[in-house]
């Protein structure tokens, strides 16, 4: 069982009296005397050590009958970097639940997928964050409740169903417990909306820990985007997803704080989900001050570090749709592999209306391209058999590609079959799976990048130096890919 910086209490007092925000969403600060719980970076006078208690969830502060600070509002902290770089359960739970697993299907669908007893993954969850699953997901509903409270002008009664509630009751009496508010004082209270009265549309801010970099990663975004499914627009990112109740158009948009977000959702029910996927695409729960500082102490990547901090791994809403694209990309130029994917797209996937034009379809489901005809694919006859391969296990579930995969065992299923090799499987752990330790020492941009800097050029001597970057060597990859001029490592303009 891993223990967390909760349990350290002189570090969270001394993280507390100075507000470092970088431990916001580490723990959370709950004071006995008001019985409120903080973020570590409230502006408000820190309380005195011996009334000050220490938790790792914001379910640990409800379950424990504190409710969330009116100033700080830690509901609203970036997640814990924790389970990103994690690839044990616990971690894989949480991403799971992030993703809105426990409110479509319970804890026994939680377990089922993490392949363990619902006992087990509600001991585990207990003994590390404080709090089972229900009581995690609860405190995301209440977070969600109170984002569209505060952005949206919805009835409350169609707000609780959007949030996961399954009464309004409930959505009260949660929102009350939580909040120390009603849900309407809670609008009334709110800052002027930011939002839109149009249905469905929701404009939202991202929250990251500084400094963030977005030059490779929203210039990895706009240079390999699919047409039809993803466009660079007006200083925006923006795509389709597919969600487990409909669809969404996203336009994401960087800002020196945080990542400005403007959702367009078919169904209000998707929300917490689309924010939690638009959050891992972005990587925006890293924490990239312990990432460059263990880094820097390679001197050659020292100088790459202290030129660009904070540079985030750009990932991906949909592993299988990753998957799929990296085959496309096999051996092509990037312009290659976008014409070959918009084939795709264009011939196999849903369409969708965009108010503002560019994006037409979603990205071709596994089941849509495990019916096409192979000979219709314009690719040599092995990387047709890799590809076909590939989409029939994604189809008939022999491979799962998601948040809560195991990072080895889904690297070695890729392995296995045929075409391909380590910089597919490498590619996919470290972008669609979330791996920040995935290595790529074939890749030809790796290579030139660590020729021109003096390092070993051959793989095996690269990734014995490699070594000491680890469990970061995925965030080296892209320092090293930033030393070329390739549109990938530049904001498009």
């Amino acid at each position: 069982m891993q223990t967390g910086m909760h349990t350290d209490t002189e570090r969270c007092v001394r993280a507390v009296r100075s507000k470092d925000a970088r431990f916001d969403g580490w723990f959370f600060t709950a004071v006995l005397t008001t019985r409120v719980y903080c973020r570590p970076s409230c502006p408000v006078v820190p309380p005195k050590p011996e009334n000050m208690v220490f938790h790792p969830s914001a379910a640990a502060c409800q379950q424990a009958g504190f409710r969330a600070c009116k100033r700080c509002r830690p509901d609203t902290s970036p997640g814990s970097p924790e389970w990103n770089q994690r690839a044990d359960l616990v971690a894989r739970a949480m991403r799971l639940i992030a993703d809105g697993v426990v409110d479509r299907e319970g804890v026994p669908g939680l377990a089922g997928r993490l392949g363990y007893s619902t006992r087990q993954v509600e001991r585990q969850l207990l003994a590390e964050l404080g709090a089972g699953p229900l009581a995690l997901a609860r405190a995301q509903r209440a977070q969600t409740a109170r984002l569209l409270i505060e952005t949206t002008a919805l009835p409350m009664a169609q707000l609780a169903f959007a949030a996961g509630f399954a009464s309004i009751r409930t959505f009260n009496d949660t929102v009350r417990e939580v909040f120390a508010l009603s849900p309407s004082e809670l609008r009334t209270r709110a800052p002027k909306r930011q939002g839109t009265s149009t249905p469905g549309v929701l404009s939202l801010r991202l929250p990251f820990r500084t400094p963030l970099n977005p030059d490779n990663l929203f210039g990895h975004l706009a240079a390999t985007a699919v047409p039809g499914v993803e466009e660079w627009r007006d200083g925006s990112y923006r795509r389709t997803l597919r969600l487990p109740y409909g669809h969404a158009i996203v336009a994401l948009t960087p800002t020196p704080d945080h990542i400005a977000c403007r959702l367009t959702l078919s169904d209000l029910r998707d929300l917490t989900v689309a924010i939690s996927r638009c959050r891992r695409l972005l990587d925006l729960d890293a924490d990239p001050v312990a990432i460059d500082d263990q880094l820097r102490t390679d001197p050659v990547l020292a100088p790459l570090v202290d030129k660009a901090p904070g540079r985030r791994v750009p990932r991906t809403v949909d592993e299988a749709e990753f998957a799929v694209r990296a085959v496309l990309g096999q051996q092509v130029s990037t312009a290659a592999a976008r014409t070959h994917a918009a084939r795709l797209v264009t011939a196999h996937g849903e369409p969708v209306e965009d108010p503002e034009g560019g994006l037409t379809h979603l990205f071709p489901a596994p089941e849509a391209l495990a019916a096409l005809d192979p000979e219709s694919l314009a690719m040599p006859r092995s990387r047709r058999t890799t590809f076909t391969t590939l989409v029939r296990q994604l189809a008939d579930g022999e491979l799962h590609l998601g948040v809560e995969s195991d990072w080895p065992r889904s690297r070695a299923q890729l392995l296995a079959l045929p075409g391909f090799g380590p910089w597919t499987a490498d590619v996919i752990a470290m972008r669609a799976l979330g791996d920040p330790d995935a290595f790529l020492p074939t890749d030809l941009g790796i290579r030139r990048a660590a020729q021109e800097l003096g390092l070993p050029s051959t793989p095996a001597a690269l990734t014995a130096r490699a070594a000491a970057w680890r469990p970061w060597r995925a965030y080296a990859v892209q320092y090293l890919w930033a030393t070329d001029s390739h549109p990938i490592n530049f904001l498009p303009v």
